[in-house]
């Protein structure tokens, strides 16, 4: 029987058997908060270790006024375990402070375990007080590290003061305190303290200073705090222009944006390219310079109201826009939206926003008083087509030279580049669906719901990101990209030299994919030889299935059916595989059905010419090339001659059960997207015309039975069906709703039929085709309303971003 576990939460009261220990006394290192009562009879005290995300969050602060609610003595500081503290009064006082450390933390810190053990008290008489002593190494050696937070938005209360005229923190565009800012991008090592910050540059001013040493303030022990008189200094800089600094240089900046110039904005994981989202010149400018075709862009607005003005937003979405991750959220646009500049985002249904995140990028809006400006920006990756995220200054003015016409940059520096995370809220429960794991998520763990050895796996070469594992959990690399370079490459080694810091994991094995082009494999096998470690590969769709097993906590009790959906991995029979079902666990697999082969023309390279897809997949099923057809008259008379001889001779073609190449296949037949200028453009114009008839009741096509089993995966009467209805003129919006209810239906039913063999209850879904809304959310109702219990994707990428906690997963058990 399958089962659904996760990991058990070991924090709670202490048990009756806490085992009695030494303990060090609480040290003169700060002002007494509180004192025991005199002439107490019953005294406690216990040190307790809380472990999880507990540094930078304001932790320390939160156990001192605790303390002091309570009437306790003791003593927190910072360890490289988690958070130590001693506490000693009558046992109900210090019952009711663990128990209140257990179920209400600052609400930045995630609390993974809390132990406890009874010490021997130090006294009753003369009150010791309750300190904040300075983090220490001694006594906290080995075990579970403490957790750097992510990177967290601006809160509330500091948007106030950046706002305010008589707060002597009026437009600075560094305001930080101690629930929000930069953490995990400043972070240079353990335990997380000033010094071990990129702050510790800039020695706090004497205001500052009472600030961070008043248990009272907001700014207690934040780490980055500052102010215009210590913090980093803003600085603009243009050819041909004299430099400006501080405010001046951001009243210029935002200046040049609204004349149409693009600009280079250090943020706080790398520099964005900058430009008025509504002016179609400067967005242009950015495409052409960017080499981005017509990929879209994502932007930032000013605030909700300008969001609303692109994109209808639900309850869900206005809350994860202004939350705390502050992520870039996929919407789906308004039809005839006019908020942005029609080049920001052309055939694609949904645009991506965020809102300000850092209270530089308020200030880019502007403050009241301000000068107008622009209200929604273009904000995407500093960086050349292919390249990481550009984090160094003297890099930025090198690698963006050509692209931004002026930078604006501070002197506080980038320890870890981090890209802006993309979400999407699903229609069907609110849920959040993350397709690019990065800022505001990292360096979050995953909890594992399976013991795994000690491993790093290097994930695929699209979307790369690493996954280091070991004692329970899974620690992901922020985004990294397409392994295509060599700086790309090089920002791939240096995540995982820091994940190895910060989490002290040292693997004992690697784990790659099959594909022997990979870079990512290549780099694998390079180190496994170097280290000595034993490398293994996991099959691509398997560890897709893995991924969102472990995601959504399966103990790995009995199999699921898998269903493995993507443009691309390496298949057991050296086929592309990509359309599969799998019955499958963590330590096996095996390929129950798939999507019916089709050559792919070119291979790999061939993925740019949905056209050529298109008439391979015609030619497949026995259809002809007539001249009315949308892909044939896409093709010159000499490619298709060329292609025709090209198929008869199975030169250059590799066989393909993709179903993201049969997405490409039927946009390129409705006569959508013939020649893909980036990843997806063609899937992503179907599901674009689907969204415009879903709400009618189009029907569906219906795939065939195909492979000894009868699954029903064969395309070759949905493009039959296809090719009548565009010969009946029905219009290509009811077609591709038509097709992508067809493969969520035969989806279910090919899930049925594997229930039937192997009494598997459980479905997953996985792969890059689910980060489609329409196909997710409709193969989820189906499976829902069949009966099955259905695994899908939230905080892990269905991508192959979230290929590498499945590789882990796999590699790790297996190696055992």
């Amino acid at each position: 029987m399958n089962s659904l576990t996760r990991r058990p939460d070991r924090s709670g009261d202490p048990s009756p058997g806490d085992r009695p220990a030494g303990g060090p006394s609480p040290g003169p290192d700060a002002a007494p908060a509180s004192g025991l009562p005199a002439g107490a009879e019953s005294v406690l005290r216990r040190r307790v270790t809380v472990r999880g995300t507990v540094q930078g969050v304001g932790f320390r602060p939160f156990v001192y006024g605790l303390a002091a609610e309570l009437a306790l003595a003791g003593f927190v500081r910072n360890g490289t375990q988690g958070v130590v503290t001693e506490v000693e009064g009558t046992p109900e006082a210090v019952q009711e402070f663990c128990r209140l450390l257990r179920d209400r933390p600052p609400p930045l810190a995630r609390v993974r375990e809390v132990v406890y053990e009874t010490v021997p008290a130090v006294g009753t008489g003369a009150a010791p007080g309750f300190v904040i002593q300075p983090s220490e190494d001694a006594g906290d050696t080995g075990g579970a590290r403490p957790l750097i937070p992510p990177d967290t938005a601006t809160c509330a209360d500091c948007l106030r003061e950046l706002a305010d005229p008589a707060d002597r923190r009026h437009r600075h565009p560094f305001i930080v305190c101690t629930h929000c800012g930069p953490r995990f991008t400043i972070s240079t090592g353990l335990p997380y303290d000033r010094a071990t910050t990129t702050m510790t540059a800039f020695p706090l001013c004497r205001e500052c200073a009472a600030e961070y040493a008043d248990p009272a303030d907001r700014r207690f022990h934040a780490q980055p705090v500052a102010c215009h008189a210590c913090g980093p200094l803003l600085r603009l800089t243009a050819a041909g222009r004299r430099p400006e600094e501080g405010g001046r240089a951001l009243a210029e900046a935002r200046g040049m944006l609204a004349r149409g110039a693009v600009v280079a904005v250090k943020g706080l994981g790398g520099y964005h390219l900058v430009c008025d989202a509504t002016d179609a010149r400067a967005v242009r400018r950015l495409r052409d310079r960017k080499e981005r075709g017509g990929k879209p862009f994502a932007v930032m607005c000013a605030d909700l109201a300008e969001a609303e003005k692109l994109a209808p937003l639900s309850a869900a979405e206005r809350a994860v826009l202004s939350g705390p991750r502050g992520p870039i959220v996929l919407l789906r646009r308004s039809p005839g939206a006019t908020g942005v500049a029609d080049e920001v985002c052309p055939g694609s249904p949904d645009v991506g926003v965020m809102l300000p995140y850092t209270p530089l990028h308020r200030l880019l809006f502007g403050l009241p008083g301000d000068p107008p400006g622009p209200r929604v920006l273009v904000m995407t990756s500093g960086n050349r087509s292919g390249e990481p995220i550009v984090t160094d200054d003297g890099e930025a003015r090198v690698r963006l030279a050509g692209l931004a016409d002026a930078w604006l940059w501070h002197d506080r520096a980038i320890e870890a580049p981090c890209d802006d995370s993309v979400v999407r809220v699903r229609a069907d429960d609110g849920g959040e669906l993350v397709l690019r794991r990065s800022r505001g998520h990292v360096p979050e763990p995953v909890e594992l719901p399976v013991p795994v050895r000690p491993a790093l796996a290097v994930g695929g070469d699209l979307k790369n990101a690493l996954c280091l594992g070991g004692a329970g959990s899974a620690w992901f690399s922020p985004h990294i990209g397409d392994m295509g370079d060599l700086a790309t490459v090089q920002a791939f080694e240096r995540a995982g030299e820091r994940l190895s810091a910060l989490t002290g994991i040292a693997p004992d094995l690697v784990a790659a994919d099959r594909h022997p082009g990979y870079h990512s494999v290549r780099w694998a096998r390079r180190h496994a030889t170097a280290t000595g470690r034993p490398l293994h590969l996991v099959q691509h769709h398997h560890a897709h299935i893995a991924s969102v097993l472990a995601e959504n906590g399966f103990d790995g009790t009995g199999p699921v059916v898998g269903v493995a959906f993507d443009g691309t991995g390496y298949g057991d029979d050296g086929a592309v595989w990509g359309g599969e079902v799998l019955i499958a666990g963590y330590g096996a697999y095996r390929r129950f059905a798939h999507l019916r082969y089709a050559p792919l023309p070119g291979g790999d390279a061939g993925v740019a010419n949905p056209c050529r897809t298109a008439l391979a997949r015609l030619r497949t099923a026995g259809l002809p090339w007539d001249p009315d057809l949308p892909c044939v008259a896409a093709c010159a008379p000499d490619e298709l001659r060329l292609l025709e001889r090209q198929l008869e001779r199975n030169t250059a073609c590799v066989p393909t059960s993709s179903m993201g190449r049969l997405f490409d296949a039927v946009s390129s037949l409705a006569g959508l997207c013939h020649r893909a200028g980036y990843e997806a453009q063609a899937a992503i114009a179907l599901e674009a015309a689907a969204a415009v008839a879903w709400a009618e009741n189009t029907g569906a096509y219906a795939f065939a039975g195909h492979g000894p089993d009868r699954a029903p995966l064969d395309p070759g009467p949905v493009l039959a069906a296809i090719v009548a209805d565009l010969r009946r003129r029905v219009p290509v919006t009811v077609i591709a709703a038509r097709f992508h209810r067809a493969v969520a239906a035969a989806v279910a039913a090919v899930c049925r039929t594997a229930r039937e063999e192997t009494g598997a209850r459980v479905a997953a879904l996985s792969g890059g085709v689910f980060a489609n809304a329409l196909l997710d959310e409709e193969c989820a109702a189906r499976l829902t309303a069949d009966g099955f219990t259905v695994l899908r994707h939230r905080r892990v990428p269905p991508t192959d971003g979230g290929l590498a906690l499945g590789q882990l997963v796999v590699a790790g058990r297996a190696e055992r």
